[in-house]
């Protein structure tokens, strides 16, 4: 019979090898240059590992799985589509965060559910206590292998017999060569580049890649046994037992309590939507007047463009935030049991929402001016797309205050996953050039500066506008034209936007 604890130290020592050779991938893939095609290549290998050495902790794949995976694979392709320098530091957070929870959610022995904030905390719990305690692991299994005292005979052998032939061929690989470089000259010159290559290579740079490798080969390995080898963890209250953190059986997590959520009484809950709303509607009714007649020109008296565009616009955001904060409260509070307090209660819900989409539909609009005023940023830019998501959220708590069954949790998860990667792929750099443009031709103001400063991707959109200008960003392309000329990039950093851009400046130029 097959023993199962060796054929784990086996299927351990096989992890660990698969570790340390995604790890020296890793290096030679982003050591020393930006990521680019690297990225999506990298990920993809690095879900081929764990998800082959741990098919059998997997959960049954579901929608949520797959959506999940899709949007980790999109927004590990923008490194390779897009140049955007926002969304290429901001993923390097995002995505390894999704991953995460991801591989938790797809391998945890505590089977989250991934729309409670129990995932967060299993999460935690695996990438720092199940995979820290498996570093220790890859030295004994290594130890095991090769230097226990339970290793076989012919293992033994086999290893002294590889030391002798190593040995023998040495001196033996060293006459052949000289005799086969000096009987040809292109071979002679291929040899003689190979001391150059390794001079390129400083001893510190050598060490800081055999760092790089070994601690990545461990990080990868720990984190992949966590799932394959979990320990199961409860805090005990007890003081008798001095609040150790005690291993239990599976069973046993059941006993854990759900979180407490936060309730408001009905009545309580009633006077504060009235207070608020009350203020609320008389605020909306006295300014309606100018809320959305400013692009006809009725302002406050005293008051220019660019003053009303500035005036109270964070204001308004802070206050729908607060307002779809106290929104989620009240849906998660008691129902209260009477039907007249209840139909009251969904009453000034729906009030709330309204006057909280009136005051995001005012700040969304004096943001649109302040833009034609002063230019398209990329802050201006994401603040659009904010009110926008948060518009979204308040159409969904809407759905929420009659429908007791709605998933709202689920729902708004899925919104924001989604928006992010739609927000990724909507092409920010090319609308605010295109803005940017439009206004020129209204108005006549171009910021050539910010122009500039803008990604690769708008650069084909730039020579397109500059060749019907006559020649008016010559200046800023010539400038990244010679900056390209004197870069160079591996491989592992292409990037589709980049190489368009260079293709369209080289055709540009050298017409």
């Amino acid at each position: 019979m097959n023993d199962p604890s060796a054929t784990k130290q086996e299927r351990a020592l096989q992890a660990l090898g698969a570790a340390f050779l995604l790890a020296v991938l890793n290096q030679y893939l982003f050591y020393g240059t930006v990521p680019g095609v690297s990225y999506p290549i990298f990920v993809c290998l690095f879900y081929g590992f764990v998800f082959y050495f741990a098919k059998d902790k997997l959960r049954k794949p579901s929608v949520v799985s797959y959506v999940w995976l899709g949007a980790i694979v999109l927004l590990s392709l923008t490194y390779a589509l897009f140049a955007n320098w926002v969304f290429f530091g901001l993923n390097l957070l995002v995505i390894p965060a999704l991953i995460l929870l991801h591989m938790t959610y797809m391998l945890s022995y505590k089977q989250p559910s991934w729309s409670r904030i129990g995932i967060i905390g299993a999460a935690a719990e695996h990438f720092f206590a199940q995979s820290l305690r498996h570093w220790g692991t890859a030295p004994q299994i290594i130890r095991r292998i090769f230097g226990g005292e339970k290793i076989k005979d012919e293992r033994k052998q086999v290893l002294i017999k590889v030391l002798i032939g190593l040995g023998i061929s040495l001196p033996l690989l060293l006459i052949v060569t000289s005799l086969l470089s000096s009987a040809d000259g292109v071979f002679h010159e291929m040899l003689a580049k190979f001391p150059q290559m390794l001079a390129r290579i400083s001893f510190g740079e050598g060490i800081a890649r055999l760092l790089w490798v070994i601690l990545l080969g461990l990080g990868m390995f720990g984190l992949l046994w966590g799932f394959v080898d979990h320990k199961v963890y409860i805090w005990n209250p007890k003081p008798e037992l001095n609040m150790e953190i005690l291993p239990v059986p599976d069973s046993a997590l059941e006993l854990l309590p759900e979180p407490l959520a936060l309730k408001v009484d009905p009545v309580i809950l009633t006077t504060i939507l009235t207070v608020i709303n009350t203020v609320y509607v008389l605020f909306v009714s006295v300014q309606f007047s100018y809320l959305f007649g400013a692009w006809d020109g009725i302002l406050p008296q005293g008051s220019t463009y660019a003053d009303y565009a500035r005036s109270g616009f964070l204001e308004l955001i802070l206050v729908t935030s607060i307002n779809f904060v106290l929104l989620l409260l009240s849906l998660h509070s008691d129902r209260p049991e009477r039907s007249l307090l209840r139909t009251t209660v969904h009453i000034l819900l729906y009030i709330l929402v309204l006057c909280s989409v009136i005051m995001l539909y005012s700040a969304y609009s004096r943001l649109m001016l302040y833009e034609e005023a002063y230019g398209y940023t990329y802050i201006r830019f994401l603040v659009h797309a904010f009110m926008i998501f948060l518009g979204l959220l308040l159409v969904l708590a809407a759905v929420r205050i009659s429908r007791v069954q709605f998933p709202l949790a689920q729902c708004c998860l899925a919104l924001g996953l989604l928006s992010y990667v739609l927000v990724n792929y909507i092409g920010m750099d090319h609308i605010i050039a295109k803005q940017n443009i439009q206004r020129y031709q209204k108005s006549g103001v171009l910021d050539t500066s910010y122009l500039s400063r803008l990604s690769p991707d708008v650069l084909p959109l730039l020579i397109s506008f500059n060749k019907q200008e006559n020649g008016k960003l010559d200046a800023v392309l010539r400038e990244k034209w010679e900056g390209q000329q004197t870069t160079k990039r591996k491989w592992p950093a292409f990037n589709v936007a980049k190489f368009r851009a260079e293709r369209a400046l080289e055709h540009y130029f050298d017409k």
